[in-house]
């Protein structure tokens, strides 16, 4: 099977293709024949060095975080899919997405929505998944309440201001001037262009700030934050004593692999409410080019590979 990997860090220039023995499945392994592929933000880092769960003793390594695919061979204890099944999935980080074949545990899969396509499928795992669960379990975003998502046209953030709105919640979210009107089609009750405009003037009693860019912009979100409400954030941990002056609740997470939770994120993509946004696609051999693009670009969306 081809894979894209590396066998050392640094630039874009390190991703090559290679050719290696596809994998028996085990236990509640599949074996999914990749579709579309993903591109994130950790995958660079990843690819740099510059992220901890990955050093030199996993080297070579094939990135991805995200599949959309169909089963070809089940594990002996997989028992809700079976071959030729269509699936979206977020894999383990030893396993990349970045490839025509992938490992996929059947408790990290779900069935693919069939409202999309399969690579708008491959677009939604990991950025669908770090959206809800900042959202919701680590948020508790609730029904009519308001909430403040920095970066609400990236990957994550294009997702996490669907869902909020979905649980009709009043969301206001942080963009650049170029994005301002593609936050406002996703449904943003509040866009702040924060090249031109401080946010701190547009919105106030904050239930729950939702960073995905932190630096200052994480510093002044306590400004806009209610008593008793939450800041959690996907990059640095929030400053734990200015939570304590707000009785409020400060966390950095970071996603886990979770079929139960695809499967209501692809209930929400076929009720119509929620849509993945692919800014752009490259083909599986054109990695290198893809990263590079959503690196510097930062596009509205996600980055897909085309497998």
């Amino acid at each position: 099977m081809k894979v894209i990997r590396f066998e050392r860090f640094g630039g874009p220039e390190v991703l090559h293709e290679a050719e290696v023995e596809p994998p028996a499945p085990q236990n509640t392994e599949m074996l999914v024949r990749n579709e579309a592929a993903g591109v994130n933000p950790v995958d660079y880092k990843i690819r740099s060095g510059a992220y901890p769960a990955v050093k030199q003793d996993r080297l070579p390594y094939t990135p991805g975080r995200d599949v959309s695919g169909v089963v070809v061979a089940c594990g002996p204890d997989v028992t809700r899919f079976k071959p030729g099944d269509a699936i979206f999935a977020m894999p383990g980080i030893e396993r990349g997405g970045y490839a025509d074949h992938v490992l996929v545990r059947e408790e990290e899969a779900a069935a693919r929505p069939t409202a999309v396509d399969a690579v708008a499928a491959g677009a939604t795992p990991l950025a669908a998944l770090t959206a809800w669960q900042g959202l919701f379990r680590h948020g508790g975003l609730k029904a009519g309440q308001r909430v403040l998502i920095h970066g609400g046209a990236g990957g994550v953030g294009h997702f996490a201001v669907q869902f909020a709105k979905a649980f009709g919640a009043e969301v206001a979210t942080t963009v650049s001037a170029r994005h301002v009107e593609f936050a406002q089609k996703l449904g943003a009750d509040v866009v702040v262009d924060y090249q031109t405009q401080h946010f701190e003037d547009e919105v106030g009693d904050v239930d729950l700030v939702f960073d995905l860019v932190d630096g200052d912009t994480q510093e002044r979100s306590w400004k806009v934050l209610k008593v008793g409400g939450a800041l959690i954030s996907t990059l640095a941990q929030p400053s734990l004593e200015k939570a304590a002056g707000l009785v409020a609740r400060a966390l950095r997470y970071t996603v886990e692999e979770s079929g139960p939770d695809l499967v209501e994120i692809a209930g929400l993509i076929d009720a119509g409410k929620v849509r993945p946004v692919v800014a752009k696609t490259f083909g599986l051999a054109e990695a290198a080019q893809a990263q590079q693009f959503l690196q510097t670009e930062h596009p509205a969306g996600k980055v897909v590979l085309v497998v």
